[in-house]
């Protein structure tokens, strides 16, 4: 063999073999990338299926099961052919009593906790709430909506943050003597971002997910979607969220020019309608913005995420281009100021005015409900660290209601209500995240600055 022709072939042996050792992972566009966004971590806290106790009496008693012990008042293991469960095991409760853990379990970020429910045999229908406390059981606080059980074991889930550690609590609270059946209880967490910070900390959904909204296609007209840069309640019947949550701070605001790039959704569920850039062409209303686009200027991905229809309402005019641009102008000075906000904004009812007269219902061919309200709640903190922590009975709340219509005074500040007054209207639990007394402290009073 010649040399050069040598040489040739160790020069293609190497390239080869090198090409064989260096696996690349295929490049998927649609992948988001790692750089831009952080990632989190899904992690399983509890897991109980009740197989492994045995109570048989209603009285209040402790039962040791495999997620740790448990108090069970006027509630025991039911193993009879008229209890719902799955496997051979489930709880039944009569009256208004309750199952509580008591351990306490170290849970930061979005906390999702599962429970299977039913009714008993052919009881009549019940009521049950879930409670949960961060301080060992010494102050509790419902979570989400008051659930309702009847026929066979359906799942309920409540998605709420937390900071601290964690206990659980579920409570019948109607029924009387009527008897359901509790199985399969799971809570998993995920724990904030893998960057370092304090955990909970400027997530969307710190101040709780108010309407009990869930990631599941049953929950059709209160299904979460959580968004890198907001999260929200989205109903397929309305065509419109229910309520949108997010966060500003300081490096939320930069220069990025406005994207202007109104598109479906595409990861709403298989089947259901998207809402189209066009949708409200002609309608007389405006794609509102819930989250507003100057509230994610930092990036243009951040920027872009805005216009993303499920994150818009028909909105008339007025109401859009100046009472409610004059209020996002006043809370980004708020940020500008020294300050990082929690906002949660939404809209209810039906029949709006807008550019064209008259009071519309629907528009896009009754894919889009116009609503009669637009209401929104903003949180004021100084900027810090331990946002919880930091919000006491002296933190300036804002709440503001505003009719859908067109001959809207300019003025936000003549449209300030409170907290509670939009929750009787729209049924949410706005704070969810703050104990009782202090929801009650802050959302029973007009902000006056």
């Amino acid at each position: 063999m010649k040399p050069f022709i040598r040489h040739l072939l160790v020069i293609c042996l190497g390239v080869l073999l090198f090409a064989s050792c260096k696996k690349e992972a295929p490049i998927n566009p649609a992948a988001p990338n790692p750089a831009a966004r952080p990632q989190t971590e899904l992690t399983t806290l509890l897991s109980e299926n009740f197989e492994s106790g045995t109570k048989a009496a209603y009285a209040a008693g402790t039962v040791t099961l495999s997620s740790g012990s448990w108090t069970l008042d006027e509630a025991l293991i039911g193993t009879l052919a008229a209890d719902l469960k799955n496997g051979a095991k489930s709880v039944r409760i009569r009256n208004t009593g309750s199952i509580t853990t008591n351990f306490s379990l170290n849970a930061t970020g979005t906390i999702t906790v599962t429970v299977q429910h039913g009714t008993y045999g052919s009881d009549s229908n019940s009521s049950w709430q879930l409670w949960t406390s961060a301080d060992n059981g010494a102050t509790w606080q419902q979570q989400g909506n008051t659930i309702t059980t009847s026929g066979s074991l359906q799942s309920a889930v409540f998605t709420f943050p937390a900071s601290a550690t964690l206990r659980i609590s579920i409570r019948k609270t109607s029924g009387g003597s009527s008897r359901i059946n509790i199985d399969d209880v799971s809570i998993t967490a995920d724990g904030g971002t893998t960057n370092p910070g304090n955990p909970g900390d400027n997530d969307n959904m710190l101040l709780g997910n108010p309407s009990n909204a869930a990631a599941n296609v049953s929950a059709e007209n209160n299904y979460l979607m959580v968004k890198t840069y907001f999260a929200l309640s989205y109903s397929r019947s309305r065509g419109t969220p229910n309520w949108v949550s997010w966060h500003i701070q300081s490096s939320d605001l930069g220069s990025i020019s406005r994207t202007n790039d109104f598109r479906a959704d595409n990861t709403l569920p298989s089947g259901w309608y998207q809402v189209q850039n066009s949708s409200y062409s002609g309608s007389g209303f405006d794609r509102g913005h819930n989250c507003p686009s100057a509230d994610r200027t930092s990036t243009t991905e951040a920027n872009s995420a805005t216009f993303l229809m499920t994150n818009m309402i028909p909105q008339a005019p007025n109401n859009n281009q100046r009472t409610w641009a004059n209020l996002e102008n006043y809370t980004r000075s708020l940020v500008n100021s020294g300050n990082e906000v929690y906002v949660i904004a939404g809209s209810y009812g039906q029949g709006g005015s807008g550019s064209q007269g008259g009071v519309t219902n629907t528009i896009n061919n009754g894919n889009v409900t116009v609503p009669s309200n637009v209401w929104k709640v903003i949180v004021v903190i100084p900027a810090g660290s331990n946002d919880l922590s930091r919000i006491s009975g002296n933190t300036r709340v804002i709440a503001v209601n505003t009719p859908n219509t067109n001959d809207i005074d300019s003025d936000w500040t003549q449209y300030r209500t409170t907290v509670r007054s939009i929750e009787s209207a729209t049924g949410y639990n706005l704070l969810s995240a703050l104990r009782p007394s202090l929801q009650d402290s802050l959302e029973t009073r007009i902000d006056n600055q």
